[in-house]
């Protein structure tokens, strides 16, 4: 489970805007992340667990419409945030949060082997920031959970180019 605590979802549909609407679903570490732009919308918050996510996911994803959501979630499951849960409970969550997200026009996907299957991005965050252990990497965390500034320096690039495929592959051909 470690390799996917930086490993984050990215689910899409198509949206007719200029600029269209990103949201970043997620804990502490989306909450902590100061997004560049202003089409990018901050829903994470802190200590929160991927059943606590889904409960809001109508309200604040699905409400508002985006062309992508970026899910980061499930590291707060693992510590026990919301008491003992499996791997299969994460999971489920997260396909959950799926099925609402294609139920309302949203492709997308919540592991890597889904989203290669359904022609989704996936967006993994863990192979930039890991260390030789595994884990986050000291120079980008000042807890070994949450990303510093540099951190998220190492995310914005890898989020960017994430969104920018997944919108190239919805758009109209």
């Amino acid at each position: 489970m470690t390799a996917t605590m930086l490993t984050a979802i990215l689910l899409l549909m198509q949206v007719a805007t200029s600029e269209p609407r990103i949201v970043f679903m997620g804990d502490s570490i989306t909450q902590g992340w100061k997004l560049p732009k202003p089409n990018y919308i901050n829903r994470g918050i802190s200590s929160e667990t991927t059943p606590q996510m889904l409960v809001r996911f109508r309200r604040d994803v699905i409400a508002l419409k985006p062309a992508a959501v970026v899910i980061l979630g499930g590291i707060n499951d693992i510590a026990g945030n919301t008491g003992p849960s499996t791997p299969e409970m994460i999971e489920d969550n997260l396909m959950s949060m799926t099925e609402l997200a294609r139920a309302n026009g949203i492709l997308n996907a919540w592991i890597k082997a889904f989203a290669a299957r359904v022609g989704a991005v996936y967006l993994d965050y863990h192979s930039a920031m890991a260390d030789e252990r595994k884990g986050l990497r000291a120079d980008l965390t000042a807890d070994g959970v949450h990303p510093t500034e540099a951190g998220y320096r190492v995310m914005a690039p890898l989020a960017e180019r994430a969104i920018a495929q997944a919108l190239l592959q919805s758009a109209p051909r």
